[in-house]
């Protein structure tokens, strides 16, 4: 732990309380915070002392920082997500200044932690991509204490959405030149969710018996889960622009190259806002290439169900693929991801996928499963009273920290191990 104070620069968090809350527990901890608030969401939910509302062009935002980390000594920033538009100037300034940046996001396992790492994630990760590295990290860390467990309900996250984009109504008079880095608008999406969700009633019983159908049959079949199109893991990190492209390129190998008895699951995301119909799109594809009858499109289902019978995973990048792994589940990558590691994921090529999936090693699956959660993932939540209380005392603790536990594994232990 460090024993002296330091100067925060909060920058855009979650649509939730939780920057609030990290932010009162270190100034009450000594250390001195800063929030730099870009529309009326920012202000709903961050409302103390030491607020700032930037209502420049984003061409001036970098020039702004500058002087901000020069007049206020900042010695670390926080932002959630760093592939936003306002983050992304933040992160590149940032060693100049000798500003230190702690990325949060979503965890990589799920549901109950988070994720916090040094610089940024996924693909901006600074975990090394070595597979012997995690072994050796593993023998040294051990096991990982288990998560305390909370109940998060996505009620409570839509709700915290929609007064934060109620908020953001005052944007034109608070911030006129701030631009929301979500590709649809909220009206748009709510309207969306409300007719999917509506009609997810009568394609959950369906899907379930799908899933059964496929897990007790003995025809082989492979998983291609969707991502959002909107996703920074999509738009930064992989070479497609959507969801339609990567259904497009699998299908059309797998129509090729699979195996004559196999199936192709197609599972849509379970927050996809309904926008594009898939289902239809799959329909036609499969057609185009008359193999509607090995085809198998899911708008709902449980992954856990599907995954331990299945010959494979392909994957753009998503988290689901750690999923994958936990089950044995052989994956492919389409993209890049933080646990694209030789002995995890399958050698790159559809084609050769499908007749010869390289399961994972389940050794070094756990090795890099706990040397993660020693390092980067913390127990917690950014949405639920139960899950923010976790999330900020396990925060807390480490960004007072001189150095955060993957940092001083890389001291000891290099990439290059």
């Amino acid at each position: 732990m460090t024993s002296h104070s330091k100067s925060f620069l909060l920058l855009q968090g979650p649509c939730s309380p939780f920057s609030a809350r990290l932010a009162d527990r270190l100034a009450g901890d000594g250390h001195r915070v800063h929030l730099l608030n870009f529309n009326g969401g920012d202000l709903l939910y961050r409302r103390r002392s030491g607020t700032r509302l930037y209502r420049q062009s984003l061409r001036d935002l970098p020039e702004f920082l500058q002087r901000l980390y020069e007049h206020e000594n900042i010695t670390d920033q926080v932002l959630f997500g760093d592939q936003r538009p306002v983050h992304r100037p933040a992160v590149a300034l940032a060693p100049a200044f000798g500003v230190r940046t702690q990325v949060l996001e979503e965890g990589y396992f799920r549901p109950h932690w988070i994720t916090m790492e040094p610089e940024g994630v996924n693909a901006r990760s600074t975990l090394p991509s070595n597979p012997d590295w995690y072994r050796e990290a593993y023998s040294r860390l051990g096991e990982a204490p288990a998560p305390q467990h909370f109940h998060s309900p996505f009620r409570i996250r839509a709700a915290h959405d929609v007064l934060f984009h109620l908020a953001g109504a005052a944007n034109p008079v608070l911030a006129p030149h701030y631009r929301n880095h979500a590709p649809v608008t909220a009206p748009l999406e709510y309207a969306a969710y409300l007719k999917r969700f509506a009609l997810l009633r009568y394609h959950k019983p369906r899907d379930a018996k799908r899933i059964e159908a496929l897990a007790a049959s003995s025809a082989p079949y492979f998983v291609l889960p969707l991502q959002l199109n909107g996703d920074a893991q999509i738009q930064h990190h992989s070479p497609y622009t959507n969801m339609l492209e990567v259904i497009d390129k699998v299908v059309s190998s797998f129509a090729r190259q699979a195996p004559g008895d196999a199936r192709l699951v197609i599972k849509n995301h379970p927050l996809d806002m309904g926008l594009v119909n898939y289902a239809r799109h799959v329909r036609r594809k499969a057609d185009e290439f008359a193999i509607g009858d090995r085809i198998d499109y899911l708008e709902s289902g449980d992954l856990n169900r599907l995954l331990p019978k299945a010959q494979g995973m392909v994957t753009v990048n998503s988290t689901a693929g750690m999923v994958a792994m936990e089950h044995g589940c052989p994956t492919l990558l389409l993209g890049q991801a933080v646990y694209a590691l030789p002995g995890l994921v399958s050698p790159p090529g559809l084609a050769e996928f499908w007749t010869h999936p390289e399961a994972p090693d389940p050794h070094l699956f756990h090795a890099f499963r706990q040397t993660l959660l020693h390092t980067v993932q913390l127990n917690g939540g950014f949405y639920c009273r139960r899950g923010i209380d976790l999330a900020v005392a396990q925060c807390v603790p480490r960004l007072s920290a001189d150095l955060t536990p993957l940092e001083e594994l890389l001291l000891c232990l290099p990439k290059a191990a």
